[in-house]
């Protein structure tokens, strides 16, 4: 059983800390949050020993949990990989590439794992649609949110796009050759909706946008390929897949058939909608920690995975601003 720590009990603190208590591979040994009177109330709500210092917290686990605003991620995992510690942490993994890239040094030195909690790669409708998804050439996403004054400190890039970031670059196994963006801060003083166009060497485009300031809530991506089409609903868990096949069933009476046109063959249109079970993604995501822990495998999400799609959100913000610019 490993012993795990959790440092910060907010909003997303609290759902990691009941989330632990149901994973019997972990030994919850307790959470740091530097607001006392919080950590009083979450002690006495969740049951779990509240610790007045962090490195104290550190001493005493084999895994460290990151669920701390962005701009205390690089100093606590530091502290933690120096002492050996495993760490999970939270997207984006620390406030800047560079920051990033000391992080992968410094867990390559000290030979423990780190994962990214880049969680919607545990969406059961994603898991779901996952295998189909061979070679996209065009992707769409569109992650919307009704305003929320948390997280507003960040461009949306930072705070929403970010997700779809990382699923893009999950099934597009290929460098990037353009980037093109722009943004507008309507409500905050960072951007609050957003769109990118990334295009990648081996043809694909990723078109993405991310908006905090719509009237109603969407998560939707959308992956074009060779012969089918996915969508993804990451919001209402759903998938749908339409594929056409040149094998026509004869025998179906309702086969929808695709006339080619002249001195082609026809073809079948199926659509696919796969069963899809509600799961907790948090907790699948710990889970998969421990299991890459303890059988010593590579974690689903890996450090370079979240220094790879903090890079690319970075790349888009500077587009932005120069796209910006421009206009003025």
């Amino acid at each position: 059983m490993l012993k795990i720590g959790v440092v910060g009990a907010g909003h997303l603190g609290k759902i990691h800390l009941k989330c632990i208590k149901e994973i019997s591979k972990y030994q919850l040994t307790g959470f740091y949050d530097s607001d006392v009177e919080n950590s009083k109330k979450v002690s006495e709500e969740y049951g779990v020993k509240a610790y007045d210092q962090l490195n104290k917290l550190i001493d005493d686990v084999d895994i460290v949990d990151i669920v701390t605003p962005t701009l205390s991620h690089f100093e606590i995992a530091n502290s933690a990989l120096r002492k050996f510690k495993h760490v999970f942490i939270e997207k984006p993994i620390v406030t800047t590439p560079a920051e990033a890239l000391e992080l992968i040094r410094i867990a390559e030195e000290a030979n423990v794992k780190v994962q990214v909690g880049h969680v919607e790669r545990f969406n059961p409708a994603f898991i779901s649609a996952s295998k189909y998804i061979n070679k996209p050439l065009f992707i769409e996403t569109h992650r919307l949110a009704q305003f929320n004054p948390r997280g507003t400190d960040v461009p949306v890039i930072l705070d929403l796009m970010i997700h779809d970031l990382d699923i893009v670059l999950s099934v597009v196994k290929s460098g990037i050759h353009k980037i093109s963006a722009s943004g507008v801060s309507v409500v905050s003083d960072t951007p609050d909706i957003a769109n990118a166009r990334i295009e990648f060497d081996n043809g694909c485009v990723a078109n993405l946008t991310a908006s905090r300031i719509s009237m109603k809530n969407m998560r939707k991506s959308r992956f074009f390929q060779r012969d089918a089409y996915i969508s993804v609903d990451f919001l209402d868990k759903k998938a749908e897949i339409i594929r056409m096949t040149e094998k026509i069933d004869e025998n179906d009476p309702f086969a929808m058939i695709l006339d080619m046109g002249k001195d082609k063959n026809p073809k079948q249109i199926l659509i696919d909608k796969p069963q899809i079970f509600p799961t907790n993604a948090i907790l699948s995501e710990l889970e998969s920690f421990a299991d890459a822990v303890l059988n010593n495998t590579v974690p689903p999400v890996t450090i370079n995975d979240g220094y790879q799609a903090l890079d690319l959100a970075y790349r888009i913000i500077d587009k932005m601003m120069y796209s910006s610019k421009m206009i003025e």
